[in-house]
């Protein structure tokens, strides 16, 4: 019969076993708070009846002119919250004059719109409704269209409790909507979490290259971008025939003369074309042309496909929604126009 260790062996024994345990742990999982980048939490939702009703007036069409475009129309869901031009498409086939920037994960904005203009999404929200190059109605006629239809009212009741429905309610409920909008368990985000196998070795080398040529100083935290103004063009002059003036259009300070919004990097797979233009047709020329202007560094083509599939692993789960189904107009509803 083997003989047992004694107490104080056992102890021992405990302490060792742990320390090796703790060891192998600290080995195994990243450490978090040493990286620039952190994981997307998942939504949380607070007004369930508010976002229902955002989701409708999100893919209702009535909401414009023509009683065609949508919030959905330039930021489509269905592709990563983009529409995969180098310009939106306005009231009457107008070109727009900027890309359109994804709406998911953009609650972790500083500020929405390139140049910043709306300090948060309910602001936004109300801009395009109004904006004649884009859905080119007017608030007024969008709140009349709403109090016309029998099912709203009784909704926007229902949601805040009393009979005014006005465009602060619509704009409240459209950007409660649109908070919901985040794409948590990128394949990145497992690895940040611990998962070592989540990525490949090119897609860790690119991670590497991504911070030590210094990707990271702009384009960090849970959405890896988003949260300050950075001048396009910092080492070389960027060119460009887009009349945009970036945030100097906003605040009167020159200066700031083509300073944009750093855009996310979550799910950049899925929206191009890149920059506020919308030149840069591929993930590898806007790596490419980041690493000329903004770094004043030439990536190697095996450097810039390394970083290239690291961004491949940003994207995550994309907004799983049922289609509205939306209040019928009533007779009093006014036609749309789309032709005049």
């Amino acid at each position: 019969m083997k003989k047992k260790p004694a107490p104080h062996s056992r102890h021992v024994l405990r302490l060792a076993l742990g320390a090796v345990s703790t060891a192998a742990l600290l080995a195994s999982a990243p450490l978090r708070a040493a990286e620039p980048v952190q994981p997307i939490a998942p939504a949380k939702v607070s007004h369930p009846a508010r976002v229902e009703l955002g989701k409708k007036l999100w893919f209702d069409p009535r909401l414009s002119r023509s009683g065609f475009i949508s919030c959905n129309s330039c930021h489509n869901l269905s592709m990563g919250g983009s529409d995969n031009l180098k310009t939106s498409i306005g009231d009457k086939w107008q070109k727009g004059p900027i890309n359109s920037p994804t709406v998911l994960n953009s609650s972790l904005n500083v500020a929405q719109f390139w140049d910043g203009r709306a300090k948060d999404l309910k602001e936004q929200a109300g801009g395009p409704i109004a904006n004649p190059g884009e859905m080119a109605f007017t608030h007024d006629l969008a709140v009349d269209m709403l109090r016309s239809i029998p099912q709203y009212v009784a909704e926007f009741k229902k949601v805040f409790g009393n009979d005014r429905l006005d465009i602060d309610q619509v704009t409240l409920a459209i950007a409660a909507f649109e908070e919901t909008l985040v794409t948590p368990n990128a394949r990145f985000d497992k690895w940040l979490k611990g998962d070592r196998k989540a990525i490949t070795a090119q897609e860790l080398n690119g991670y590497r290259l991504f911070k030590d040529s210094g990707c990271v100083a702009c384009h960090n935290g849970p959405n890896l971008g988003g949260t300050s103004f950075q001048k396009m063009g910092l080492v070389e002059p960027y060119k460009t025939d887009n009349p945009a003036e970036g945030r100097s259009a906003v605040t009167g300070n020159d200066a700031e003369r083509f300073n944009f919004k750093v855009p996310t990097l979550r799910n950049v797979e899925l929206t191009y074309p890149y920059f506020h233009d919308g030149a840069a047709d591929t993930l590898a020329e806007a790596v490419d042309t980041m690493g000329r202007i903004q770094l004043g560094k030439k990536f190697t083509d095996q450097e810039n496909a390394d970083i290239v599939a690291f961004l491949k692993t940003l994207t995550g789960d994309q907004p799983k929604l049922v289609m509205p189904i939306l209040p019928p107009s009533s007779d009093k509803t006014k036609r749309p126009q789309p032709f005049e």
